[in-house]
């Protein structure tokens, strides 16, 4: 169960990364007054600033997700196994978007849409 619990804290700071990434470095940021100056970065600065309000979108669906399927009975190992694999595609999602590749950042998403599902569904495709 700790690496479940360990999921659940990476989950929690994909938003911070990309935030740091919108951020970090930006010149005439304002930490008093950050919205007005969110809203008007251009480039990789502000896809960065798009992934992190996705990343917070995808939080409530993957942790209703992962509970609700360690309700039902799944198997925790193969829980906390789609968990890293979610993981892992959120990063990735991450780096697309601030790569700007938006066909492979849409694709990604679904590729981690879908493990979300399946988490959800594990226990009854399992028995």
């Amino acid at each position: 169960m700790l690496g479940i619990k360990i999921g659940f804290l990476v989950a929690a700071f994909l938003p911070w990364v990309a935030a740091i990434c919108a951020k970090a470095g930006g010149k005439g940021f304002d930490n008093n007054n950050p919205r007005p100056w969110l809203a008007g970065l251009t480039g990789w600065r502000a896809r960065a600033n798009a992934a992190q309000a996705n990343a917070f979108e995808a939080l409530p669906f993957f942790y209703a997700a992962v509970l609700i399927s360690l309700w039902s009975g799944a198997d925790a190992q193969r829980v906390e196994s789609l968990m890293i694999a979610w993981l892992v595609l959120r990063v990735v999602y991450l780096l697309m978007y601030l790569l700007g590749k938006g066909a492979l950042r849409s694709l990604v998403w679904f590729l981690a849409l879908a493990v979300n599902i399946w988490i959800l569904f594990l226990p009854v495709l399992i028995t």
